[in-house]
């Protein structure tokens, strides 16, 4: 993989720098809808660049504005569990990265643990738990782009997540905020991992955004992460999980998750 071919290639379709990232999860992709002046570039088309294969990531990257502010989203993300990498899955935050955007609002599909949320909540995420044993900085360090040793004090930005609450205020949503844990999938978690998960802290369990996260701080981002919560983890509820469960709370809140995306953006 050569991230200096991606970007120059992508640098010739874009014709201006964007400052701000976001990566949509499952189901969230239609925010991009409410960008003006917009151009799609297919992830098929980047030299190096790798594809999402899961329902629900279209695999699109696409530029954009928004009250004036200039955007940059992925619509659809790579996931460890698809088999490719931990450097493939980094590998489009770090593409991300070299348009010198200073924030990266992270957003996810993900189930909670928190037994006073329910599904249809948005959760701002306040810390993470990394259960997978994975971490995108093993390896050479990138001394150029960021630390050998990572302080993780302040992954995710009290700033973006006190501007968040503000707007969510505003317009009447009941955000909640939380602990975040990565497991790696593609099975959901089992009843005994959901109750070891919420003894350790965790508010929420999910499949991604962490490797993300952890390249972004490593190159002094500003990290805001908006969970979505599709469905309860389980063992909490007598039910099995299913995908398509997911992608049907997060159609159902779409708009809501949209309006409060955008008045965030408006206000960074």
């Amino acid at each position: 993989m050569n991230l200096k071919n991606s970007v120059e290639y992508i640098k010739e379709k874009a014709k201006f720098k964007p400052e701000i990232g976001i990566i949509l999860g499952s189901g969230l992709g239609d925010f991009v809808d409410t960008l003006e002046n917009k151009l799609t570039i297919s992830y098929e088309e980047i030299p190096g660049f790798p594809t999402a294969t899961v329902a629900g990531h279209s695999g699109e990257l696409i530029f954009g504005e928004l009250s004036g502010k200039k955007i940059v989203a992925m619509k659809g993300r790579i996931h460890y569990y698809e088999g490719l990498g931990i450097e493939k899955v980094v590998y489009p935050t770090k593409v991300l990265c070299e348009f010198g955007i200073k924030n990266l609002i992270v957003t996810n599909a993900c189930g909670a643990v928190n037994k006073s949320f329910k599904p249809g909540d948005i959760m701002l995420i306040k810390d993470h738990i990394n259960f997978t044993g994975v971490n995108p900085l093993i390896g050479k360090n990138e001394d150029d782009k960021g630390p050998r040793f990572l302080d993780m004090t302040y992954t995710y930005s009290e700033k973006l997540r006190n501007t968040a609450k503000e707007i969510a205020k505003s317009i009447d949503l009941d955000v909640k905020e939380g602990v975040y844990m990565w497991f790696t999938g593609p099975c959901y978690e089992t009843p005994a991992e959901i109750k070891m998960a919420e003894i350790l802290g965790a508010d929420a369990v999910g499949m991604s955004t962490v490797p993300e996260v952890i390249i972004a701080r490593h190159r002094g981002l500003e990290v805001l992460g908006i969970s979505c919560l599709t469905n309860m983890a389980a063992g909490i509820l007598d039910q099995p999980l299913n995908h398509e469960e997911v992608i049907e709370v997060s159609s159902r809140i779409k708009n809501v998750f949209t309006e409060f995306i955008s008045e965030i953006i408006k206000a960074i």
